[in-house]
């Protein structure tokens, strides 16, 4: 595990994201565009805005071989297939069971990275992340199932939870070896490329609609995408996959307050304490990651201690 510090302490950063991404489920719900246009312009206007800022990775970019060209595509076709099933699941389920099941992410990441990248998770850090997913069962518990499009609903949010952990694994590897900004921009473009390639082939308008959608695909771009996603894939420089993801579990509180204030829809109170779950076991598993980091810390710098003084004795 990479443990570089970043210019801001990660907490104040992972909140900013959590209270971003939150908004997504929000314009989702406001818009009457196609999940696949939405999430096309999202990404396309999101690409947009990273363009101008690019120069000063040019040569990293020249510096990419065939096979981080083959990754970058693996991941930008794994995002697009997770805001593709898991927009579309906001179509037939309420934002509740929604983000509560994409908020089980982190159990595919933490399988994942220990497949691939042999990191481990402390038992106190895995006891956090089961009280989180506990609130998180909480929240959605009251409206899951309750019919075929709530079945329906629940199903395309699961299986974009497994294409978006894909996605972030994927991640982790590129960004030791690529800029994150980089890899930001090139995985959105591609992902973007699908989304056209399929609107295409489906014959879904690009073009005809109304202000408003476009008011939306706009906020989709810069509220969850830039303030979101970005800032995730940039913290994957300075903390494991496991710990960014599950930032996500501070999503469903975050989208439930915002679909309760602006969408009208009603938490029981066993919803909200739910929400205090996610929050404790969220905070419970970043503290003991940070302990987890600073020990790491430590036992490094008395390793590189000792062999400097090993030069030393011996003369």
């Amino acid at each position: 595990m990479n443990t570089k510090k970043p210019p801001i302490p990660v907490p104040l950063l992972m909140l900013t994201g959590i209270v971003a991404i939150s908004f997504s489920a929000i314009f989702i719900k406001w818009s009457s565009a196609p999940a696949s246009v939405q999430g096309m312009y999202r990404l396309l206007f999101t690409s947009l805005l990273m363009v101008p800022f690019v120069r000063p990775y040019s040569g990293a970019a020249s510096a990419l071989s065939l096979k981080d060209w083959l990754l970058l595509t693996a991941s930008g076709c794994m995002l697009a297939l997770h805001f593709l099933l898991w927009m579309g699941s906001l179509e037939y389920t309420s934002v509740a069971s929604s983000t509560m099941i994409m908020a089980l992410e982190p159990v595919f990441i933490m399988i994942g990275s220990y497949i691939l990248y042999k990191e481990r998770s402390a038992a106190a850090a895995i006891a956090g992340l089961g009280v989180a997913i506990a609130g998180v069962v909480l929240i959605g518990w009251g409206d899951i199932g309750l019919s075929s499009d709530n079945l329906k609903g629940d199903l395309l949010s699961i299986f974009g939870t497994v294409a978006v952990a894909v996605h972030l694994l994927i991640g982790k590897k590129l960004v030791v070896r690529m800029p994150s900004y980089l890899y930001s921009l090139f995985v959105f473009i591609i992902a973007a490329a699908v989304f056209a390639l399929y609107n295409l082939a489906a014959g879904i308008a690009f073009f005809d609609y109304p202000p408003g959608e476009w008011g939306i695909f706009t906020l989709l771009a810069i509220v969850p995408t830039v303030f979101g996603h970005i800032l995730f894939n940039w913290l994957l420089q300075y903390t494991s996959a496991t710990t960014v993801s599950m930032n996500i579990l501070g999503e469903p509180v975050g989208a439930c307050i915002l679909a309760y204030l602006l969408l009208g829809e009603r938490l029981s109170g066993q919803q909200w304490f739910g929400g205090v779950l996610v929050l404790g076991g969220l905070a419970f598993y970043l503290y003991m990651g940070a302990r987890s980091a600073a020990r790491e810390a430590r036992r490094r710098d008395s390793r590189e201690q000792e062999a400097r003084t090993l030069p030393e004795n011996a003369s």
